[in-house]
């Protein structure tokens, strides 16, 4: 999508998701800051080898060579695909203070940033399935 511009509206974002085959989490996930609920994502148990790639504007964010299964049941990695690829910003939300990862091309929320995650990062991107779609290596 780098080459269209993004939607601007709510109603725009929606039917630009609807087009892309997203699933319908994925406005609620992608422009609200939604979390599906554990263990429910089509990502949380997928193993096949390939990239993972923001469902809003197609920027490649994560490597199946970087996934892990940290047991909490959402998509984890322990790096981006590129330092530049997800962007980090403090979420204040829900009375906690957490690091949320968002998509640097599209500012898509994927999920947050823990420093849980294995080595050789010690990083764990816990990220919605919904606001990712893979590309098969």
């Amino acid at each position: 999508m780098t080459d269209k511009a993004l939607p601007q509206t709510d109603d725009a974002w929606r039917e630009h998701l609807r087009a892309q085959g997203a699933e319908p989490l994925a406005f609620e996930v992608t422009r609200r800051a939604a979390t599906e609920r554990a263990f429910t994502g089509k990502y949380a148990d997928h193993w096949q080898p390939g990239h993972y790639h923001c469902v809003c504007c197609d920027a490649r964010l994560f490597a199946s060579e970087t996934k892990f299964d940290a047991g909490c049941g959402w998509p984890s990695f322990y790096q981006s695909a590129k330092p530049e690829a997800v962007l980090q910003k403090i979420d204040r939300s829900h009375g906690m203070v957490r690091v949320e990862s968002v998509c640097a091309q599209c500012g898509a929320h994927l999920g947050h940033l823990f420093d849980d995650g294995p080595q050789p990062t010690g990083q764990r991107y816990c990220m919605n399935s919904a606001s990712l779609k893979f590309t098969a290596a």
